[in-house]
Protein backbone atom coordinates (compact mmCIF):
# COMPACT_ATOMS: atom_id res chain seq x y z
CA UNK A 1 0.00 0.00 0.00
CA UNK A 2 1.82 3.46 -1.27
CA UNK A 3 2.46 5.89 1.85
CA UNK A 4 0.28 8.78 2.37
CA UNK A 5 1.32 11.69 4.18
CA UNK A 6 -0.91 14.44 4.96
CA UNK A 7 0.32 18.03 6.12
CA UNK A 8 -0.75 22.01 6.15
CA UNK A 9 1.27 24.18 5.08
CA UNK A 10 3.41 25.34 8.10
CA UNK A 11 3.70 29.16 8.12
CA UNK A 12 0.98 31.39 9.60
CA UNK A 13 -0.16 34.26 7.03
CA UNK A 14 -2.27 36.74 6.32
CA UNK A 15 -5.83 36.25 5.15
CA UNK A 16 -6.83 35.80 1.77
CA UNK A 17 -7.85 38.95 0.19
CA UNK A 18 -11.43 38.08 -1.92
CA UNK A 19 -12.08 40.48 -4.18
CA UNK A 20 -15.91 40.65 -4.08
CA UNK A 21 -16.64 41.89 -0.64
CA UNK A 22 -20.57 41.65 -0.97
CA UNK A 23 -22.13 39.32 1.46
CA UNK A 24 -25.14 39.12 -0.31
CA UNK A 25 -23.18 38.04 -3.57
CA UNK A 26 -22.24 34.76 -2.16
CA UNK A 27 -19.34 34.66 -4.25
CA UNK A 28 -15.74 33.93 -3.48
CA UNK A 29 -13.18 34.17 -6.15
CA UNK A 30 -9.48 34.25 -5.50
CA UNK A 31 -7.41 37.31 -4.31
CA UNK A 32 -4.85 37.37 -7.02
CA UNK A 33 -5.34 38.94 -10.03
CA UNK A 34 -8.46 38.45 -11.62
CA UNK A 35 -8.48 37.27 -15.68
CA UNK A 36 -11.62 35.69 -16.37
CA UNK A 37 -15.09 34.19 -15.48
CA UNK A 38 -12.72 30.80 -14.96
CA UNK A 39 -12.18 32.54 -11.66
CA UNK A 40 -15.52 33.52 -10.67
CA UNK A 41 -17.01 30.33 -11.45
CA UNK A 42 -14.43 28.32 -9.46
CA UNK A 43 -15.17 30.79 -6.57
CA UNK A 44 -19.01 30.15 -6.84
CA UNK A 45 -17.98 26.61 -6.81
CA UNK A 46 -15.92 26.92 -3.58
CA UNK A 47 -18.91 28.59 -2.00
CA UNK A 48 -21.72 26.14 -3.61
CA UNK A 49 -20.11 22.59 -3.39
CA UNK A 50 -18.34 22.76 -0.70
CA UNK A 51 -20.16 24.70 1.72
CA UNK A 52 -22.54 21.37 2.23
CA UNK A 53 -23.88 18.90 0.54
CA UNK A 54 -27.76 20.07 0.17
CA UNK A 55 -26.38 22.87 -1.93
CA UNK A 56 -24.71 21.04 -3.79
CA UNK A 57 -26.40 19.15 -7.35
CA UNK A 58 -27.87 15.91 -5.87
CA UNK A 59 -26.02 12.67 -6.05
CA UNK A 60 -25.69 9.38 -4.66
CA UNK A 61 -23.67 8.61 -1.55
CA UNK A 62 -21.43 6.19 -0.79
CA UNK A 63 -23.77 3.87 1.19
CA UNK A 64 -26.70 4.60 -0.84
CA UNK A 65 -24.97 3.64 -4.19
CA UNK A 66 -23.61 0.13 -3.84
CA UNK A 67 -25.43 -0.86 -7.13
CA UNK A 68 -24.44 1.62 -9.22
CA UNK A 69 -21.78 -0.85 -10.64
CA UNK A 70 -19.85 -3.91 -10.21
CA UNK A 71 -15.90 -4.68 -10.03
CA UNK A 72 -16.08 -5.32 -13.41
CA UNK A 73 -15.46 -1.55 -13.93
CA UNK A 74 -12.69 -1.13 -12.58
CA UNK A 75 -10.43 -3.20 -14.85
CA UNK A 76 -8.54 -6.33 -14.86
CA UNK A 77 -5.62 -6.68 -12.02
CA UNK A 78 -2.66 -4.54 -13.02
CA UNK A 79 -0.53 -4.13 -9.77
CA UNK A 80 2.51 -1.54 -9.68
CA UNK A 81 5.61 -2.77 -8.00
CA UNK A 82 9.34 -1.09 -7.51
CA UNK A 83 10.11 2.00 -5.98
CA UNK A 84 7.32 4.66 -5.33
CA UNK A 85 7.12 7.76 -7.78
CA UNK A 86 6.39 10.75 -5.18
CA UNK A 87 2.99 12.36 -6.31
CA UNK A 88 1.69 15.98 -4.34
CA UNK A 89 -1.70 16.55 -3.84
CA UNK A 90 -2.96 19.90 -2.99
CA UNK A 91 -6.14 19.99 -1.38
CA UNK A 92 -7.65 22.81 0.76
CA UNK A 93 -8.51 20.29 3.92
CA UNK A 94 -11.05 22.01 6.23
CA UNK A 95 -10.35 25.67 6.10
CA UNK A 96 -12.89 27.86 8.45
CA UNK A 97 -15.42 28.20 5.37
CA UNK A 98 -15.69 24.92 4.14
CA UNK A 99 -14.37 21.01 4.24
CA UNK A 100 -12.38 19.81 1.68
CA UNK A 101 -11.13 16.49 3.90
CA UNK A 102 -13.83 14.61 1.24
CA UNK A 103 -11.38 15.71 -1.73
CA UNK A 104 -8.36 13.82 0.56
CA UNK A 105 -10.39 10.87 0.92
CA UNK A 106 -11.26 10.64 -2.78
CA UNK A 107 -7.22 11.06 -3.74
CA UNK A 108 -6.10 8.46 -1.42
CA UNK A 109 -9.10 5.91 -2.71
CA UNK A 110 -7.94 6.87 -6.52
CA UNK A 111 -4.31 6.21 -6.21
CA UNK A 112 -5.18 3.09 -4.32
CA UNK A 113 -7.17 1.73 -7.68
CA UNK A 114 -4.63 2.99 -9.43
CA UNK A 115 -2.13 1.18 -8.32
CA UNK A 116 -4.02 -1.94 -8.12
CA UNK A 117 -5.28 -1.49 -11.73
CA UNK A 118 -3.82 0.76 -13.64
CA UNK A 119 0.05 -0.40 -12.71
CA UNK A 120 0.83 3.12 -11.29
CA UNK A 121 3.11 5.20 -12.92
CA UNK A 122 5.11 3.42 -15.64
CA UNK A 123 4.84 0.19 -13.44
CA UNK A 124 5.54 1.80 -10.14
CA UNK A 125 3.39 2.47 -7.27
CA UNK A 126 2.13 6.26 -6.71
CA UNK A 127 3.23 7.38 -3.63
CA UNK A 128 0.99 10.31 -2.39
CA UNK A 129 1.75 13.39 -0.48
CA UNK A 130 -1.75 15.74 0.37
CA UNK A 131 -0.56 19.31 1.77
CA UNK A 132 -3.55 21.50 3.11
CA UNK A 133 -4.14 24.96 2.10
CA UNK A 134 -6.92 25.39 4.83
CA UNK A 135 -7.83 27.68 2.24
CA UNK A 136 -4.93 30.58 2.96
CA UNK A 137 -2.61 32.06 0.58
CA UNK A 138 0.77 31.41 2.85
CA UNK A 139 -0.13 28.25 3.59
CA UNK A 140 -0.58 27.45 0.08
CA UNK A 141 2.51 29.01 -1.09
CA UNK A 142 4.16 26.64 1.54
CA UNK A 143 2.45 23.70 0.13
CA UNK A 144 3.92 24.33 -3.50
CA UNK A 145 7.18 25.42 -1.51
CA UNK A 146 7.02 22.31 0.80
CA UNK A 147 6.11 19.48 -2.49
CA UNK A 148 9.09 20.85 -4.07
CA UNK A 149 11.44 20.19 -1.39
CA UNK A 150 10.12 16.75 -0.92
CA UNK A 151 10.64 15.85 -4.19
CA UNK A 152 7.36 14.79 -5.99
CA UNK A 153 7.56 14.42 -9.65
CA UNK A 154 4.39 15.80 -10.29
CA UNK A 155 1.61 17.29 -8.67
CA UNK A 156 -2.27 18.04 -8.73
CA UNK A 157 -4.29 20.51 -6.91
CA UNK A 158 -7.94 20.27 -6.49
CA UNK A 159 -10.89 22.81 -5.76
CA UNK A 160 -9.44 25.75 -4.31
CA UNK A 161 -9.66 29.48 -3.63
CA UNK A 162 -5.67 29.90 -3.63
CA UNK A 163 -4.49 28.11 -6.67
CA UNK A 164 -2.41 30.41 -7.72
CA UNK A 165 -0.65 30.86 -4.84
CA UNK A 166 0.01 26.79 -4.42
CA UNK A 167 0.95 26.29 -8.22
CA UNK A 168 3.78 29.03 -8.39
CA UNK A 169 6.58 27.29 -6.23
CA UNK A 170 5.92 24.49 -7.86
CA UNK A 171 5.83 25.76 -11.58
CA UNK A 172 9.29 28.11 -10.76
CA UNK A 173 10.75 24.34 -10.05
CA UNK A 174 9.72 23.43 -13.09
CA UNK A 175 7.05 20.42 -11.63
CA UNK A 176 4.82 19.76 -13.66
CA UNK A 177 0.94 20.38 -12.16
CA UNK A 178 -2.07 19.40 -13.40
CA UNK A 179 -5.58 21.10 -12.17
CA UNK A 180 -9.51 21.63 -13.58
CA UNK A 181 -9.37 25.18 -14.01
CA UNK A 182 -7.57 28.83 -13.48
CA UNK A 183 -8.12 32.18 -15.04
CA UNK A 184 -4.53 33.53 -14.19
CA UNK A 185 -2.73 34.37 -17.56
CA UNK A 186 0.57 32.75 -16.13
CA UNK A 187 -0.71 29.82 -15.73
CA UNK A 188 -2.69 28.70 -18.77
CA UNK A 189 0.58 29.72 -20.57
CA UNK A 190 2.93 27.61 -18.87
CA UNK A 191 4.94 24.90 -20.24
CA UNK A 192 5.04 22.71 -17.66
CA UNK A 193 1.15 23.20 -16.34
CA UNK A 194 -2.01 20.71 -17.69
CA UNK A 195 -5.25 22.61 -17.26
CA UNK A 196 -8.52 19.93 -17.97
CA UNK A 197 -11.19 22.63 -18.07
CA UNK A 198 -11.56 24.51 -20.96
CA UNK A 199 -11.82 28.29 -19.23
CA UNK A 200 -14.13 29.78 -21.59
CA UNK A 201 -16.30 27.30 -22.42
CA UNK A 202 -18.57 27.97 -19.15
CA UNK A 203 -19.61 31.19 -20.18
CA UNK A 204 -19.08 31.61 -24.44
CA UNK A 205 -18.57 28.15 -25.85
CA UNK A 206 -21.75 26.66 -24.33
CA UNK A 207 -24.30 29.28 -25.16
CA UNK A 208 -22.60 30.10 -28.02
CA UNK A 209 -22.87 26.03 -28.88
CA UNK A 210 -26.08 25.98 -27.33
CA UNK A 211 -27.60 28.86 -29.66
CA UNK A 212 -26.26 26.71 -33.34
CA UNK A 213 -27.92 23.67 -31.74
CA UNK A 214 -31.04 25.28 -31.15
CA UNK A 215 -31.30 28.05 -33.65
CA UNK A 216 -31.28 31.66 -31.38
CA UNK A 217 -30.05 34.37 -33.38
CA UNK A 218 -29.62 36.14 -30.14
CA UNK A 219 -28.15 35.99 -26.73
CA UNK A 220 -28.52 37.88 -23.96
CA UNK A 221 -26.15 37.08 -20.46
CA UNK A 222 -26.64 38.58 -17.19
CA UNK A 223 -24.22 38.93 -15.08
CA UNK A 224 -23.72 39.77 -11.54
CA UNK A 225 -22.15 42.98 -11.80
CA UNK A 226 -18.82 42.83 -10.00
CA UNK A 227 -15.33 43.11 -11.28
CA UNK A 228 -14.43 39.95 -11.41
CA UNK A 229 -16.90 38.88 -13.98
CA UNK A 230 -17.06 41.91 -16.13
CA UNK A 231 -13.55 42.01 -18.48
CA UNK A 232 -14.74 38.45 -20.17
CA UNK A 233 -18.37 39.38 -20.67
CA UNK A 234 -17.71 42.79 -21.95
CA UNK A 235 -14.26 42.12 -23.63
CA UNK A 236 -13.80 38.51 -24.11
CA UNK A 237 -17.17 37.40 -25.31
CA UNK A 238 -18.59 39.36 -27.82
CA UNK A 239 -15.90 38.87 -30.40
CA UNK A 240 -16.38 35.17 -30.71
CA UNK A 241 -20.17 35.80 -30.90
CA UNK A 242 -19.82 38.07 -33.51
CA UNK A 243 -17.34 35.58 -35.25
CA UNK A 244 -20.41 32.52 -34.69
CA UNK A 245 -22.69 34.79 -36.03
CA UNK A 246 -24.80 35.12 -32.82
CA UNK A 247 -26.35 38.00 -31.47
CA UNK A 248 -25.00 38.95 -28.41
CA UNK A 249 -26.36 41.52 -25.36
CA UNK A 250 -25.38 42.04 -21.90
CA UNK A 251 -27.19 42.99 -18.68
CA UNK A 252 -25.60 44.10 -15.16
CA UNK A 253 -27.26 43.33 -12.27
CA UNK A 254 -26.02 44.62 -8.75
CA UNK A 255 -25.29 41.72 -6.07
CA UNK A 256 -28.56 41.67 -4.16
CA UNK A 257 -31.23 42.58 -6.56
CA UNK A 258 -34.37 40.74 -5.29
CA UNK A 259 -36.60 41.90 -7.96
CA UNK A 260 -34.76 41.90 -11.42
CA UNK A 261 -38.24 42.50 -13.56
CA UNK A 262 -37.30 45.58 -14.88
CA UNK A 263 -34.04 44.27 -16.09
CA UNK A 264 -35.40 41.09 -17.47
CA UNK A 265 -37.76 43.55 -19.58
CA UNK A 266 -34.42 44.23 -21.37
CA UNK A 267 -33.85 40.95 -22.48
CA UNK A 268 -37.72 40.63 -23.93
CA UNK A 269 -37.21 44.45 -25.94
CA UNK A 270 -34.05 43.69 -27.34
CA UNK A 271 -35.07 40.25 -28.93
CA UNK A 272 -33.11 37.83 -27.58
CA UNK A 273 -34.68 34.40 -27.48
CA UNK A 274 -31.76 32.88 -25.14
CA UNK A 275 -30.23 34.07 -21.95
CA UNK A 276 -27.41 33.01 -20.13
CA UNK A 277 -26.97 33.66 -16.16
CA UNK A 278 -23.43 34.32 -14.05
CA UNK A 279 -24.14 34.20 -11.01
CA UNK A 280 -24.97 32.60 -7.80
CA UNK A 281 -28.11 30.80 -6.66
CA UNK A 282 -29.76 33.93 -5.09
CA UNK A 283 -28.99 35.98 -7.95
CA UNK A 284 -30.16 33.50 -10.78
CA UNK A 285 -33.30 32.61 -8.69
CA UNK A 286 -33.92 36.53 -8.61
CA UNK A 287 -33.19 36.19 -12.57
CA UNK A 288 -35.11 33.13 -13.37
CA UNK A 289 -38.03 34.78 -11.58
CA UNK A 290 -38.23 37.85 -13.58
CA UNK A 291 -37.85 36.25 -16.58
CA UNK A 292 -41.13 34.67 -15.64
CA UNK A 293 -42.60 37.31 -14.67
CA UNK A 294 -41.84 39.03 -17.94
CA UNK A 295 -43.32 36.32 -20.11
CA UNK A 296 -39.76 34.95 -21.02
CA UNK A 297 -40.09 31.96 -23.11
CA UNK A 298 -36.76 31.27 -24.85
CA UNK A 299 -34.04 28.94 -23.82
CA UNK A 300 -32.62 29.52 -20.57
CA UNK A 301 -28.91 28.91 -19.56
CA UNK A 302 -25.86 29.73 -17.15
CA UNK A 303 -23.34 28.54 -15.38
CA UNK A 304 -24.03 25.44 -12.42
CA UNK A 305 -23.33 27.33 -9.52
CA UNK A 306 -26.90 28.64 -10.47
CA UNK A 307 -28.94 25.63 -9.28
CA UNK A 308 -28.38 24.11 -5.80
CA UNK A 309 -31.56 23.37 -3.25
CA UNK A 310 -32.44 26.82 -2.23
CA UNK A 311 -32.73 27.14 -6.89
CA UNK A 312 -35.34 24.42 -6.92
CA UNK A 313 -37.11 25.69 -3.69
CA UNK A 314 -37.91 29.03 -4.84
CA UNK A 315 -38.15 28.62 -8.52
CA UNK A 316 -41.11 26.62 -10.61
CA UNK A 317 -40.26 23.19 -11.94
CA UNK A 318 -41.92 24.27 -15.45
CA UNK A 319 -39.20 27.04 -15.46
CA UNK A 320 -35.98 25.00 -14.32
CA UNK A 321 -37.23 21.93 -16.90
CA UNK A 322 -34.80 22.36 -20.06
CA UNK A 323 -32.39 24.53 -18.48
CA UNK A 324 -28.78 24.00 -19.72
CA UNK A 325 -25.91 24.24 -17.72
CA UNK A 326 -22.35 23.78 -17.93
CA UNK A 327 -21.48 21.22 -15.72
CA UNK A 328 -17.85 20.77 -13.92
CA UNK A 329 -18.50 16.66 -13.94
CA UNK A 330 -20.65 14.23 -14.31
CA UNK A 331 -22.55 13.95 -11.02
CA UNK A 332 -25.53 11.75 -10.55
CA UNK A 333 -27.54 10.10 -13.32
CA UNK A 334 -26.34 6.67 -14.44
CA UNK A 335 -23.34 6.69 -16.41
CA UNK A 336 -19.73 5.21 -17.10
CA UNK A 337 -18.14 7.58 -15.25
CA UNK A 338 -20.38 7.71 -12.18
CA UNK A 339 -20.33 3.97 -12.38
CA UNK A 340 -16.59 4.11 -12.05
CA UNK A 341 -16.39 6.95 -9.61
CA UNK A 342 -18.51 5.10 -7.75
CA UNK A 343 -16.74 1.63 -7.54
CA UNK A 344 -13.52 3.51 -6.89
CA UNK A 345 -14.90 5.29 -3.85
CA UNK A 346 -16.61 2.10 -2.28
CA UNK A 347 -13.88 -0.90 -3.28
CA UNK A 348 -10.70 1.45 -2.07
CA UNK A 349 -12.33 4.81 0.33
CA UNK A 350 -14.40 4.70 3.85
CA UNK A 351 -17.39 7.21 4.30
CA UNK A 352 -16.74 9.34 0.53
CA UNK A 353 -19.27 11.49 -0.43
CA UNK A 354 -20.34 11.33 -3.59
CA UNK A 355 -22.67 14.06 -3.99
CA UNK A 356 -19.85 17.01 -4.02
CA UNK A 357 -18.40 17.28 -7.86
CA UNK A 358 -14.52 18.12 -6.17
CA UNK A 359 -14.56 14.77 -5.21
CA UNK A 360 -15.04 13.93 -8.50
CA UNK A 361 -13.36 16.06 -10.29
CA UNK A 362 -10.01 15.20 -7.71
CA UNK A 363 -10.72 11.79 -9.41
CA UNK A 364 -10.76 13.02 -12.97
CA UNK A 365 -7.54 14.99 -12.13
CA UNK A 366 -5.28 12.13 -10.17
CA UNK A 367 -6.97 9.26 -13.18
CA UNK A 368 -6.18 11.66 -16.18
CA UNK A 369 -2.49 12.67 -14.89
CA UNK A 370 -2.02 8.59 -14.68
CA UNK A 371 -3.46 8.05 -18.14
CA UNK A 372 -1.46 11.04 -19.90
CA UNK A 373 1.70 8.97 -18.75
CA UNK A 374 0.76 5.72 -20.12
CA UNK A 375 4.12 4.31 -21.68
CA UNK A 376 6.41 6.62 -19.56
CA UNK A 377 9.49 4.63 -18.43
CA UNK A 378 13.19 5.24 -17.34
CA UNK A 379 13.73 7.90 -14.37
CA UNK A 380 10.38 9.21 -13.71
CA UNK A 381 11.20 12.51 -13.18
CA UNK A 382 9.72 15.86 -13.54
CA UNK A 383 11.05 16.46 -16.97
CA UNK A 384 10.00 12.86 -17.69
CA UNK A 385 6.47 13.30 -16.67
CA UNK A 386 6.03 16.57 -18.73
CA UNK A 387 7.54 15.73 -21.98
CA UNK A 388 5.63 12.24 -21.79
CA UNK A 389 2.43 14.03 -21.09
CA UNK A 390 2.91 16.12 -24.30
CA UNK A 391 4.02 13.54 -26.06
CA UNK A 392 0.19 11.55 -26.02
CA UNK A 393 -2.46 11.04 -28.23
CA UNK A 394 -5.86 12.11 -27.75
CA UNK A 395 -7.95 9.73 -25.24
CA UNK A 396 -10.57 9.57 -23.72
CA UNK A 397 -10.35 11.48 -20.26
CA UNK A 398 -11.19 9.20 -17.00
CA UNK A 399 -14.74 10.55 -15.11
CA UNK A 400 -15.36 12.90 -17.53
CA UNK A 401 -18.59 11.75 -19.18
CA UNK A 402 -16.61 11.29 -23.04
CA UNK A 403 -14.47 13.99 -22.85
CA UNK A 404 -11.41 14.04 -24.34
CA UNK A 405 -7.65 15.07 -23.78
CA UNK A 406 -4.27 16.24 -25.05
CA UNK A 407 -2.21 17.91 -23.57
CA UNK A 408 0.21 19.41 -26.62
CA UNK A 409 -0.32 22.60 -26.24
CA UNK A 410 -2.92 23.45 -29.42
CA UNK A 411 -6.05 22.88 -27.82
CA UNK A 412 -6.96 26.33 -27.17
CA UNK A 413 -5.50 29.54 -28.39
CA UNK A 414 -3.10 31.61 -26.61
CA UNK A 415 -3.47 28.58 -23.46
CA UNK A 416 -1.09 26.09 -23.98
CA UNK A 417 -1.81 24.57 -20.68
CA UNK A 418 -5.45 24.13 -21.75
CA UNK A 419 -5.67 20.18 -22.62
CA UNK A 420 -9.69 20.18 -23.68
CA UNK A 421 -11.78 21.68 -25.92
CA UNK A 422 -15.67 22.43 -25.10
CA UNK A 423 -16.71 20.89 -22.05
CA UNK A 424 -19.93 18.83 -20.34
CA UNK A 425 -22.92 20.53 -19.94
CA UNK A 426 -26.30 19.05 -18.14
CA UNK A 427 -30.18 19.63 -18.55
CA UNK A 428 -32.44 19.90 -16.00
CA UNK A 429 -35.47 18.15 -15.63
CA UNK A 430 -38.86 19.90 -13.34
CA UNK A 431 -36.88 19.18 -10.36
CA UNK A 432 -34.14 20.98 -11.22
CA UNK A 433 -32.12 17.78 -11.24
CA UNK A 434 -29.58 16.89 -14.26
CA UNK A 435 -31.24 14.81 -16.35
CA UNK A 436 -28.53 13.92 -18.68
CA UNK A 437 -25.10 14.91 -19.71
CA UNK A 438 -23.94 16.38 -23.38
CA UNK A 439 -20.53 16.93 -24.34
CA UNK A 440 -20.50 20.18 -26.29
CA UNK A 441 -17.95 21.71 -28.50
CA UNK A 442 -15.28 18.37 -27.98
CA UNK A 443 -13.20 18.53 -31.42
CA UNK A 444 -10.24 16.77 -32.16
CA UNK A 445 -7.29 18.59 -30.83
CA UNK A 446 -4.20 18.65 -33.87
CA UNK A 447 -0.70 17.56 -33.91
Amino acid sequence: MPHTRTTTGRRAGARPRWAIASARSSTRPTGLRLAGIAVLAAGLTFVSACGGGSDDQSGPTASASGSAGSTDILGPIDKASGAPVKIGVITEGASPTADHTNDNKVAQATVKYLNEHKAGIGGRPIELTVCETLGDLSKAADCGNQLVEDGVSAAVIGTSAVVEAAWKPLNDAKVPVMLYTSGEPAVLTSPTTFVLGNPTFGFVDLAIQLAKDKGNKKVTTIVIDVPAALHSVQEVAPPLFAKAGVGYELVRVAPGTADMTPQMQQVVSNGSNQVFIIGNDSFCISAMNGLKAVGFTGTISGISQCVTDATRKSVPGSTLKGMVVAATAPLGPDSPSMRLYTQVAETYGKDIDLSFQDGMIMFTLLSGLQAATDGISGDITPAAITSTIKAMKEIELPGAGGMKFRCNGEAVTDSQAVCVRGGLSTTFDDKGQPAEYKVLANTPIPD
